[in-house]
């Protein structure tokens, strides 16, 4: 006998949007789980039920035991795969422990609502997660869809949208979808700022017509950047900042610590390079932290500042995959040290140095803890107007020196680059 855990999808409508089958299956059902709200739409149901919240690893192993002897059945919003809990089940028990039965998902819904096609939208969730990182996934797209959950409701969207400057959307408000109080239409990021939805909604975001926002490739112009006046030049160099990156082999979602962040300029591109990781800007600086949050909210960068010296507060860092050290206020032994012993198998650590001691220095630190290191002299000259003609005018010379920790050793992985 078939005894695979059903996952049935169900809509804002509840019993009326399913198939006759799978009405069956839930009539028969010997255990019947879902949400509050699922369950409520069955209330003479004579089975065992199981309320989903949170702690869901020890309920899904209770319904893989009683499925040994009983037809089990579990409800779901919408697509249980999309950003539902069937993922989760298939990862628990295998995909032979579940048989999926999908509704049409929310944001399907949501975009026939709206009359526009969907194979083109972004989709991103902040149900049940923090908004923090959005600006970087959602800015220069052309429309995204977004799932949302109580506290991070569509007026707490616009609100941060606003407050980063991404004004280039409205936006459409799916609310209840296929339910008896649904209620669907457009909004501006300032209507939806300051108005109220049920908690069961949908947002798409969709570029106005005509609008163009500001796109920054790999490698952003020095000027680009707010600086510390009246002396700027308190940031890495561009082709510093792309061969210091390039280094650091950045993956969409590297945890990155950039230690003496400066101007930000780094941290910038790093979350523009990690869009879904994590950046931790430190920097001791009260100016520059100054700087740095006009820089966020400039290039979309949702990335953390610390206002410290470092290594104050590293150990409330997640491990990171990569490091850039930019200044080190007098510890860089101890920062490579702890560096060395938090970074993740297979990271870099990158320095960047102006003089011949801290080349020195930072080299034996990284070898003191069994770190091989490489190290390139860049050497930049950049055109200049000199009346009709065109000179050259060199920058000061840099020592990237990047860290990787030796085959066979505990942290850093087994490749050399």
């Amino acid at each position: 006998m078939d005894r695979r855990i059903k996952i049935i999808g169900i809509g804002d409508e509840g019993p009326m949007g399913l198939s006759a089958a799978s009405l069956e299956w839930i009539h028969r059902a010997d255990v019947l789980a879902g949400g509050e709200r699922h369950l409520s739409f069955f209330p003479g149901h004579g089975g065992e039920t199981f309320i989903l919240k949170g702690g869901l690893g020890s309920t899904v192993e209770q319904l893989a035991e009683l499925r040994a002897d009983k037809d089990v059945v579990v409800l779901a919003s919408g697509d249980p795969l999309f950003y539902g809990i069937a993922s989760f089940m298939v990862k628990k028990l295998g995909v032979d422990a579940v048989e999926i039965h999908p509704h049409v998902s929310s944001v399907q819904l949501a975009f026939a609502r709206m009359g526009e096609s969907w194979q083109d939208a972004a989709m991103e969730s902040v149900h049940g997660r923090t908004m923090k990182g959005l600006a970087q996934k959602v800015s220069g797209k052309e429309k995204i869809a977004l799932l949302t959950d109580h506290e991070n409701s569509p007026s707490a969207i616009a609100r941060y949208l606003i407050d980063f400057g991404i004004n280039e959307y409205d936006a459409f408000v799916a609310e209840n979808l296929g339910g008896e109080h649904e209620r669907c239409g457009f909004w501006t990021l300032e209507e939806m700022s300051r108005s109220e939805f049920s908690p069961l909604n949908v947002v798409i975001l969709r570029r106005k017509p005509g609008f163009t926002a500001p796109q920054f490739g790999f490698g952003i112009e020095d000027e680009e950047f707010y600086q510390r006046k009246p002396e700027k030049g308190l940031i890495t160099k561009k082709e510093v900042r792309v061969l210091s990156l390039a280094e650091l082999t950045l993956r969409k979602d590297s945890v990155v610590w950039d230690i003496g962040a400066g101007s930000g300029s780094v941290s910038v591109e790093c979350t523009l390079s990690a869009p879904y990781g994590q950046v931790f800007a430190i920097e001791k600086n009260a100016g520059d932290i100054e700087n740095i949050e006009l820089n966020r909210k400039k290039f979309h960068a949702d990335f953390t500042v610390i206002h410290d010296k470092a290594p104050n507060g590293l150990d409330q860092l997640p491990d990171p995959d990569a490091v850039f050290i930019g200044g080190s206020g007098g510890e860089l032994r101890e920062l490579i040290r702890i560096c060395c012993s938090r970074l993740k198998a297979g990271g870099r650590i990158v320095v960047n140095a102006a003089t011949i001691e801290t080349l020195s220095e930072s080299r034996q630190a990284l070898a003191d803890h069994g770190f091989d290191s490489r190290i390139a002299l860049v050497q930049i000259s950049r055109s200049k107007p000199i009346l009709n003609m065109t000179r050259f005018e060199g920058l000061n010379p840099i020592y990237v020196i990047t860290g990787f920790s030796k085959p066979g050793s505990e942290r850093g992985g087994t490749e050399q680059p």
